[in-house]
């Protein structure tokens, strides 16, 4: 009892730091897999048994080590088994002559290199018991992978599934991914019969299960999927029958002489692809998989790595000589391949890094290499690091090589060419001019029509060409999730994409929904990838709804606050009562810029709608300035007779502005203001803003915050205003 209890205590310590870890290298936009392995290592002699001997060993003793042995191997089973059922034969369909010399290619380059690394290494970290034939093979294998799973997240986050360079690099992993589990099955036999001709039978064998498999297989899948199919769901029964399957066949591929590993990726590969069928068995597989025993698998591998053992400059030569032939060889082999098939240089760069990435599943292969005795842990440390930094540097060099600007080049959104017709059709075919823009972070398009009924009511006119585009951003919070393959984005892009449509179907009049037009992306960190939205596009202004956060009370934390503090653009965060009418606007005014942006937006509105009226609140701290600012009088001197007739200035002066504006707000439909310490909404220490306004209002709310003085929100509609609108402050 007491070990049982002991791993359990283990299994906790694990989960927890793998997660804190995970979660941590998110934030610097890198894969939660990422920190999640190096969780694994500082569990390890690497960090914990060096700082803590003492207490790692009393936690990690030898004796439990088997039971996280057998845990990391249930993991591993059902995890390849999950890389086979996603790896769908749409990703085969795009590019595929090109795909396969790339692939190919991009396997014997490295390959190669890694057998001749190992004419060098194996007199140095390797001994007699070990063929060379094995050691050989298994570091060209380990040399030649690539991650296929964390590549389809990479290319997910960064919205290149619909690019070519996203088909091509999709076609050239699940092409390549077949072919290395081969080369690995192969270097297996090898090494547990001792050479390659003692091997032979485990290959004619392991053959001829593949194509029982792939026939006779299949067609048991197939009537499980029919079957399926009349139920209409995932049963208990179908699920044990499934699962049943999973270890039978990771019984047979060990029993004939290969691994575990690849019955479970052979039964998942066979799989039907029915897209409900793979996605119900994902979901309810990959929880448990991906949070409970994946981190046992990273903590048991951090155990075996030992980073003390490079404890000589010549051994941290030979280990960057060791990264430098992966990353050479799979970069260099890609390049030239894709240059031959007429990719462009910056494409094949950009899939020369994309390959590179080796992620978990090169720890998979080092682990069985290991298990064997084929390679030392010295050598398994070395080739961990490697795993380690190239999966680490995909995300910085594809952003390097292929920005986001390219990327949009790529890949026309379907919004794009419905905007360039309005903007002809508005500005009669001068397509010279820049429509007036609105991006409006949309997060649940079922509650919030009433931001993007505000957002039109801003920007459209007859005046000038506008466009709002409602921007929902799908984030995924997992690196293996079913969710964030490319086929699954996809129809959660369309999904939300319908929703978006039937929102912008509901906007009042009907003559302005033309001129809305949704943005759907995949994203892994909102607040940064709508400010980058916002650059690219140069967007007027970025209209957002107010969000409370989980952990705090604050309307303008979270990603309000995070939008607030880092786009680049002007900002308005609109805190909603339900009410639909626009007729009366409340703008409280202390002359600050933030205060000029609200007045601009009201005046923008009073233009917009002729029955709106614009009621401006003059709050003094004394009686002794009584006279509104030189910039604000001539700004409304220039306006039509038509608009100025219903602006009612109104001056106070009042020890507590902020209950004055509240008191003021009863009758109104929406209040402008800007964040002013003078109304309780102000920047803070660490970009936090405080929300005494938002709380009290007693109309609907807009909050602005300015971020450049150059935007023009009025003088574009209006001929009468000078073509740049003035600063309101003296």
């Amino acid at each position: 009892m007491h070990i049982v209890i002991l791993v359990l205590v283990e299994v906790l310590i694990v989960i927890g730091l793998s997660r804190l870890v995970g979660l941590a290298f998110r934030s610097i936009k890198q894969p939660l897999v990422i920190g999640e392995i190096v969780a694994g290592i500082m569990l390890g002699p690497s960090l914990f048994g060096l700082v803590a001997p003492h207490v790692a060993v009393t936690l990690f003793p030898p004796e439990t080590i088997p039971f996280l042995n057998v845990l990391s191997q249930v993991g591993l089973i059902f995890f390849m088994f999950l890389i086979g059922l996603e790896l769908n034969p749409k990703y085969l369909s795009g590019q595929l002559e090109v795909a396969v010399l790339t692939s190919h290619v991009s396997i014997l380059v490295p390959f190669s290199l890694g057998t001749l690394l190992a004419v060098l290494l194996y007199p140095l970290v390797s001994n007699a018991s070990v063929s060379f034939t094995a050691f050989a093979l298994f570091l060209g294998a380990a040399m030649s992978i690539t991650a296929f799973p964390v590549l389809a997240r990479i290319i997910t986050e960064n919205n290149l599934q619909g690019t070519r360079l996203g088909t091509l690099a999709l076609t050239c992993a699940a092409v390549d991914d077949v072919t290395a589990w081969c080369l690995l099955a192969v270097a297996i036999a090898v090494a547990r019969t001792g050479d390659f001709a003692g091997a032979i039978p485990t290959i004619i064998a392991s053959i001829l299960y593949i194509g029982l498999m792939l026939t006779a297989g299949r067609w048991f899948l197939k009537r499980l999927a029919k079957h399926y199919l009349r139920a209409g769901r995932l049963s208990q029964l179908l699920l044990a029958g499934i699962y049943m399957s999973v270890v039978a066949s990771a019984l047979i591929t060990e029993l004939i002489g290969i691994h575990l590993i690849f019955g479970a990726f052979l039964l998942g590969a066979a799989m039907p692809k029915n897209e409900d069928l793979v996605r119900e068995l994902a979901v309810k597989t990959e929880d448990f998989v991906l949070i409970f025993l994946l981190p046992i698998f990273f903590a048991y591998s951090g155990l075996k790595t030992q980073i003390g053992l490079l404890n000589r400059p010549e051994l941290w030569l030979l280990c960057a000589l060791v990264l430098g032939v992966a990353i050479a060889g799979k970069y260099v082999g890609t390049y030239v391949a894709a240059r031959v098939s007429g990719i462009s240089k910056r494409e094949a760069s950009a899939l020369g890094w994309l390959m590179n990435t080796r992620g978990l599943t090169e720890l998979i292969v080092l682990n069985i290499g290991l298990e064997l005795g084929v390679i030392s842990p010295l050598i398994f440390t070395m080739l961990v690091i490697m795993a380690l930094v190239t999966t680490f540097m995909t995300s910085p060099l594809l952003e390097w090589t292929y920005p986001k600007k390219l990327i949009r080049l790529d890949v026309m959104e379907p919004e794009s060419e419905a905007e360039t017709d309005d903007i002809d059709a508005t500005a009669g075919n001068v397509t010279s001019v820049r429509p007036y823009r609105i991006l409006v972070p949309v997060a649940n398009p079922s509650t919030q029509k009433g931001l993007v009924q505000l957002a039109v009511s801003i920007a459209l006119n007859y005046r000038h060409p506008a466009v709002v585009n409602p921007l929902s951003l799908i984030e995924f919070e997992e690196d293996y999730a079913f969710e964030s393959t490319p086929v699954e984005a996809d129809r959660l892009i369309a999904q939300r994409r319908q929703q978006l449509e039937d929102l912008i179907n509901t906007l009042e009049p009907v003559e302005t929904r033309s001129y809305v037009h949704p943005i759907v992306r995949i994203s892994s960190n909102v607040a940064r990838e709508t400010a980058q939205i916002a650059a690219l596009d140069q967007v007027d202004l970025i209209l957002v709804g107010w969000h409370r956060p989980a952990f705090s009370s604050n309307r303008l934390g979270g990603r309000v606050g995070q939008i607030l503090t880092t786009a680049p653009v002007d900002v308005a965060v609109f805190v909603d009562r339900g009410s639909d009418r626009l007729e009366s606007l409340l703008v409280p005014y202390s002359a600050n810029i933030h205060d000029d942006l609200a007045l601009i937006l009201a005046l923008r509105l009073l233009i917009n709608h002729d029955t709106c009226m614009l009621h401006i609140l003059h709050v003094l701290p004394n009686p002794l300035k009584d006279e509104l600012s030189y910039e604000l009088d001539m700004m409304i001197e220039q306006l039509p007779s038509s608009v100025r007739d219903r602006i009612e200035i109104k001056i106070v002066q009042a020890p507590e502005p902020i209950q004055a504006v509240v008191e003021a707000s009863k009758n109104v439909d929406l209040t402008i203001a800007g964040t002013s310490r003078t109304w309780g909404i102000e920047r803070q220490t660490l970009g936090r803003y405080t929300d005494q306004l938002a709380i009290q209002c007693r109309s609907s709310l807009l909050i602005t915050r300015r971020y450049s003085q150059v935007t023009a929100h009025l003088t574009s509609m209006l001929p009468e205003v000078s073509s740049q609108e003035p600063t309101l402050r003296s």
